[in-house]
């Protein structure tokens, strides 16, 4: 047998942390086990002559550093809040209240960010956590980045804007490195491997997909999304915007979450349209009470949707401010040629928590850590709830005495 592992100062050292699988019985068992009621500003009373507010201020974005030590939220009242996932404190608050914030992306170090800008410009800026400055400015949108992903296998980064632009970037240089033009507003994502980047193209409900080192050929892959339940709903069809895209961790699959009532998951090879997932609320509106408007629109979506680290299941926010979970193991195989009229799988949701007062807005698995992080107007940490495993080992012992 071999000796126990040794520091350099010769003390055995510590055993690695203990891993636990995703099981439906741990995501059925997730509970606010932290609130921050705080963590967004008060709307200020309206001034005579303006705009009545909408409600109350929202956290408009969520980010996790690769470690999954630390949570950043963006809120509409122009802040950064950073966070400890595993003390559950926060740590400090930042302000950006000249260029505003929105779509804070961690870089693979934990100190820095990459995000949008909501007043001044539509500059993506460079932000020091560590003491609050700005590091670089990328310029070159013309219109609001409404989409904002850092390469997972080095420091470029990708930007989509209302401009009707791609850009790519690096961290090490000012100018952008590549450029896409595309016939309406694009979101974006990059595949597991870094290798391989989707767009999403509005109006057209087309997922172009390309190859990272040759972005400036066609894509090896045009995907249409098209939804053929939805004529069962009305004709024609409402349709489909898509605010966000993901690829699941192995790659084959791309999460498309929409401002609609539905999200949707394709095969990422062929591009088959495998399931709808349905039975939250969509966030095209800010308020539940608010009417539905004709053509559909971005709203609020965009921060709401995700998988969890090992793709078995889905995460959602819910207009109504419900945490939905979806249950992803088992989708339909499809191969050969795409039948757009085919059905998609409609799945409902594995288990519906009760979450936020007002919308939950943003809804992302930590990378690292068995947590859901989820905010609106407030924020929440999520942790399984272990009390109900101790009372059945209690009651188990009781049986066998």
């Amino acid at each position: 047998m071999p000796p126990p592992p040794t520091t350099s100062n010769g003390n055995a050292a510590a055993p690695p942390p203990a891993t636990i699988p995703l099981s439906n019985a741990l995501m059925t068992k997730l509970k606010p086990a932290k609130i921050f009621k705080g963590a967004v500003e008060s709307t200020p009373p309206s001034t005579p002559g303006a705009r009545p507010h909408q409600g109350p201020r929202h956290i408009t974005a969520i980010t996790f550093d690769d470690r999954g030590d630390q949570v950043l939220t963006a809120a509409e009242d122009e802040t950064f809040r950073l966070y400890s996932c595993k003390t559950g404190k926060h740590l400090k608050t930042l302000y950006s209240k000249k260029y505003g914030v929105d779509l804070p992306r961690f870089t693979h170090r934990h100190t820095t960010v990459v995000h949008a800008s909501t007043k001044e410009d539509d500059t993506i800026r460079y932000h020091s956590l560590h003491d609050n400055k700005y590091l670089q400015y990328f310029k070159g949108h013309s219109g609001r980045v409404v989409s904002l992903e850092v390469s997972p296998i080095d420091d470029g980064f990708m930007s989509g804007s209302v401009d009707k632009t791609v850009r790519l970037w690096d961290l090490r240089a000012p100018t952008c490195r590549g450029l896409l033009n595309l016939p309406a507003s694009p979101i974006v994502a990059y595949d597991s491997s870094g290798l391989v980047f989707a767009v999403g193209v509005n109006h057209y409900s087309r997922i172009l997909l390309y190859d990272q080192a040759n972005y400036d050929k066609d894509p090896f892959l045009t995907i249409t999304l098209e939804d053929p339940t939805l004529t069962l709903v009305s004709y024609p069809p409402r349709p489909i915007y898509m605010t966000s895209l993901s690829f699941s961790s192995n790659a084959k699959y791309i999460l498309v979450g929409c401002s609609g009532d539905a999200h949707y998951i394709l095969d990422a090879f062929e591009g088959h349209l495998l399931a709808k997932l349905e039975g939250h609320v969509g966030l095209e509106r800010r308020r539940i009470d608010a009417p539905q408007t004709i053509d559909p629109s971005k709203g609020n979506s965009g921060e709401e949707v995700s998988w969890t680290p090992d793709s078995k299941y889905v995460v959602s926010g819910s207009l109504n401010g419900k945490i939905i979970i979806w249950d992803v193991q088992n989708l339909p195989v499809r191969s050969g040629i795409v039948d757009l009229k085919a059905h998609p799988t409609r799945l409902q949701p594995l288990t519906t928590l009760d979450g936020h007062p007002g919308p939950s807005r943003c809804v992302r698995f930590n990378p690292r850590l068995a947590m859901i992080v989820s905010a609106g107007a407030e924020l929440a940490f999520w942790l399984p709830d272990q009390s109900a495993d101790n009372e059945e080992i209690a009651k188990e012992l009781l049986r066998k005495k």
